[in-house]
């Protein structure tokens, strides 16, 4: 089944390792065969990838996007995966359906799929910073009523 995909003008897009720009207005293309497709917005730059999280991600788009090194990115992907969800075990429905698409070879689905592992970390950094910034208050306070 065709692909449609309807790019704006400036987008840049993926395919098959191949940069493309929409250098006029508004376009639709129509993809008719088994292509590797990945839009400017889902790419993460090398320099992007300072967390756990992205870690995987990257490795994961590397695979999709370069599939000459496919194996030696799946590799990467993996291990990171595996370090990931070994220090956030919540992560591991996640993690289940992420590998479950990278096993039937649906990398691009694998890759929507991480974007929830971003989510995941982001929510757990946040809730980190609660507990610091509640600990911190929690301190300051006892220290400005010291028991007597």
């Amino acid at each position: 089944m065709p692909l449609k995909l309807d790019v704006k003008a400036g987008e840049k897009l993926v395919i098959n390792g191949a940069v493309l720009e929409n250098v006029g207005g508004n376009a639709k293309l129509l993809i008719h065969n088994d292509s590797a497709i990945i839009r400017e917005k889902e790419i993460l730059s090398q320099s992007e990838t300072n967390t756990p999280a992205a870690r995987v991600y990257f490795a994961l788009q590397c695979a999709y996007m370069f599939p000459r090194h496919e194996d030696e990115y799946l590799k990467t992907f993996r291990g990171f995966l595996d370090d990931y969800l070994a220090a956030a075990p919540s992560a591991r429905e996640i993690g289940e359906e992420i590998i479950k698409f990278v096993d039937e070879a649906k990398l691009y689905r694998a890759l929507k799929a991480t974007q929830k592992l971003i989510r995941h970390e982001a929510d757990m950094f946040t809730q980190l910073a609660d507990q610091i910034q509640a600990t911190e208050l929690a301190d300051r306070l006892e220290d400005a009523n010291p028991e007597t």
